[in-house]
């Protein structure tokens, strides 16, 4: 019997601390009448375990597929260990170490139990707005430093009581470990404060703040990764009032409602959707609207969708327990700046917004705003990858060094690469200003210290004026590598899809910086991952103004008719220029014909400003992307009617002519076709011309995988369209489905470009 009573040694790595992982493994162990012990390591988890060589087997076959359901295993590795005598299994004290190689869990929305607690009036946490246990609650956004143990955390200024520590300690309950575990008498408490930082004193703050926002007043509300500012979502005047105050004039709002059958109510939700939006990640879902819908016109103005979402703590649960059919919960900021997270800064930046603050004493670490999500062309898509996904890495498919991408300017994020995981960081936000900027470094700093990763290599966009490009070009002793921005989302898309091979590559959207100095944004490319080559491109055209033209379509509308129609185009009758001032119009023309302030660029994000603006959709913008989400909006069933295109080949690259496509628009304008049959005919003839494009590219390279990236394809009937046309052409087609198709994403594509030129 000797012989068979042996000892095995289990590293675990992965994302293991957090989710319940030990006392999973300790209950594996009794199960299969197992000793030894259990611990928290700086790489994951350690297990060393004595008994029945078959029993051993067991164990060690089971604990991969029977993991908690929070758990991602990514390696286990099996030693041979001598026995030391363990009398029974235990969990010990975590051990630190020098490399920290652990996956960190993302904060997850209260699981069932939890929330059947908190509404149980016999129950001790009856109520608590800050119940968790091993299946949910944060993570990430209160972690310090690993190992994941209390003293790590924001929770370490609250000493568990009593009962508190008897469950931590007892492997039998569902909080046996549970980092964040608290209750009323011993956690951290909720409390009402006006917007002086006078507290307003109750003995039922949340109950009080149910019946604020049944007033109309605007509440500031601190939730898992930052504050929120919340109204009644179907208060009219309280929708209006935080827009005027949070300064942000017509970009859609996200709320917040308390179960399926509310939602339903005001919004449709297919059977995906719904498996989305009640995941545990909770992220704000893209919905068609019901019309009629009792909810204020002013939460998503000029949209087809609201950004709808569950709760994901018990905070949120208990307020919308008031009867509320949906509260809006937009970013606790003003436009611009970062979302508050600290008790003391929102009540400085919010005050001028918000009436009243529903506060807690539980710090929050590191900001992470809500993540927002679609279906479109049958998969998930991200819009913005944040609370509940990050820090889970993107799995590569080759090891790489340690590296940090920096980012893009607008929706950054950065990434850090650690072997073959890639880090993304949660939604940083456009790098304009100071207060955004010294996020972006704390994030770094703060990614850097908890995933153990010193960069030896540093990737950034090729653009001289970006405050990431210029963090990236101060840094010392480490190798420095430009990417530009288009092959960078390209990169993105095959890191995530794991190709690494030559492709044809799609890079849309409003803004890159081009290797010619120009303004590129309508790139077909041959691309891996070390290089590119331009193959084709939407001809340039002047941008008049530089950026007043991204915030002004008719600027675009008038460079995009002056270079179709020449002077001619004063002969125009068109609705969307009538608005205009002529003089106006008149100094735009001159400035394109003496180039002045009028940077060249051959962006199809501009293009499609130009197109709204031509129409009479929109001339001026409060958000980026407004007018062509607003065209693409206007659209309906995509037909096979196109309008006439052309492209010319000017020393072997492919010149895509807007002329065409623009005397077509202005002719159905003059003849009195309808806004939404111009727009359906526009995204018919960029699907067949682009699809045309890739079937000539590959009678030249034999290429036969087409990559799809860039803030363009954020336009569902442009996606779903190309992909179906390209597979019918027999190409396989590849597009984002892990992170954003817009510039949060291209932070990977600049660490795996960086990876590859570096290995050469």
């Amino acid at each position: 019997m000797a012989e068979n009573f042996v000892a095995r040694r289990l590293k675990i790595s992965g994302i293991v601390q957090g989710v319940g992982f030990r006392p999973f493994v300790y209950q594996l162990a009794r199960q299969y009448g197992i000793k030894g012990e259990v611990a928290n390591t700086s790489s994951g988890v350690t297990i060393h375990i004595e008994g029945d060589l078959e029993n051993i087997d067991f164990f060690c076959i089971d604990i991969t597929p029977k993991s908690p359901p929070l758990a991602h295993i990514t390696d286990v590795s099996i030693q041979s260990e001598s026995v030391k005598g363990f009398n029974d299994f235990s969990i010990i004290e975590s051990q630190a170490g020098t490399h920290r190689a652990t996956l960190i869990s993302p904060d997850m929305s209260i699981c069932g139990d939890c929330l059947k607690e908190i509404f149980d009036r016999e129950d001790r946490r009856y109520q608590y707005p800050f119940t968790n246990c091993t299946n949910c609650g944060p993570r990430y956004t209160i972690i310090d430093d690993i190992p994941y143990d209390r003293p790590n955390t924001s929770m370490k200024h609250f000493k568990m009581c009593d009962p508190c520590q008897a469950e931590y300690n007892d492997p039998g309950n569902r909080r046996f470990h549970a980092q964040p575990n608290a209750c009323p008498v011993c956690g951290p408490q909720v409390a009402l404060y006006d917007n002086t930082g006078k507290i307003i004193e109750t003995q039922a703050p949340i109950e009080r703040t149910a019946t604020l926002l049944k007033e109309g007043f605007v509440v500031a509300i601190k939730g898992l990764g930052g504050f929120h500012l919340a109204v009644d979502a179907r208060n009219h005047d309280a929708v209006l009032r935080l827009r005027e105050r949070k300064r942000r004039e017509e970009k859609p709002l996200a709320i917040m409602s308390e179960n399926i059958d509310r939602i339903s109510a005001y919004a449709h939700i297919d059977p995906e959707e719904e498996r989305l939006i009640t995941s545990l990640q909770r992220p704000v879902v893209l919905l068609r609207k019901k019309e009629p819908n009792s909810i204020s016109a002013a939460v998503s103005p000029r949209n087809r969708y609201f950004g709808a979402m569950l709760p994901y703590t018990p905070l949120h649960y208990l307020l919308l327990s008031y009867g509320f059919t949906a509260l809006v919960m937009t970013s606790g900021n003003i436009s611009e700046e970062p979302i508050a997270i600290d008790n003391a800064d929102a009540f400085e930046r919010l005050s001028d917004i918000a009436d009243t603050f529903l506060i807690h004493n539980r710090d929050i670490y590191l900001r992470s705003d809500d993540s927002i999500v679609r279906r479109a062309a049958g998969s998930v898509r991200f819009i913005r990858r944040s609370r509940g996904y990050i820090p889970t890495p993107v799995f590569l498919k080759h090891k790489v060094p340690h590296i940090l991408a920096c980012g893009a300017e607008l929706k950054n994020t950065v990434c850090l690469t650690r072997e073959d995981n890639a880090f993304l960081s949660q939604h940083i936000g456009d790098l304009e200003n100071l207060s955004t900027y010294e996020f972006f470094q704390l994030t770094i700093n703060h990614m850097k210290q908890i995933l153990d990763i010193d960069p030896e290599i540093v990737a950034y966009d090729l653009h001289p004026d970006y405050l990431s490009t210029q963090y990236a070009q101060e840094l010392e002793g480490v190798e420095k590598i430009s990417v530009q921005h288009h092959h960078a989302h390209i990169v993105s898309c095959m890191a995530e899809n794991r190709l690494d091979e030559e492709v044809i590559g799609l890079s849309f959207d409003g803004t890159g910086y081009g290797t010619d100095g120009t303004i590129w944004g309508g790139e077909i490319l041959v691309a891996e991952p070390d290089r590119f080559t331009r193959a084709a491109h939407l001809s340039y055209v002047p941008m008049p103004g530089s950026a007043a033209a991204i915030k002004e379509p008719w600027r675009m509308a008038v460079s995009y008719l002056y270079n179709a129609f020449g002077e001619g185009f004063w002969d125009m009758d068109l609705p969307g220029l009538k608005e205009i001032e002529e003089s106006r119009v008149q100094f735009i023309v001159e400035m394109i014909k003496k180039s002045v302030n009028s940077p060249m660029t051959s962006s199809l994000g501009r293009l499609f400003d130009g197109i709204a603006a031509i129409i009479g959709i929109r001339n001026r913008v409060f958000y980026e992307g407004q007018a062509a989400m607003e065209l693409e909006m206007t659209a309906k069933e995509i037909g096979d009617t196109v309008y006439d295109y052309e492209w010319v080949e000017e020393a072997d690259v492919r010149k895509i002519l807007p002329g065409p496509i623009v005397r077509g628009v202005v002719q159905d304008v003059k003849n009195s076709v309808s806004a939404s049959e111009i727009s359906s005919k526009f995204h018919a003839t960029l699907i067949r011309l682009f699809s045309e494009l890739c079937d000539d590219l590959r009678l030249e390279t034999g290429l036969k995988k087409v990559v799809l990236s860039g803030g363009v394809f954020q336009n569902s009937l442009l996606l779903s369209g190309l992909i179906q046309a390209l597979e019918e052409n027999n190409f396989q087609v590849y597009t984002h489905t892990h992170v954003p198709t817009n510039d949060g994403g291209i932070s990977l594509g600049q660490a795996l470009v960086a990876a590859a030129i570096a290995g050469k």
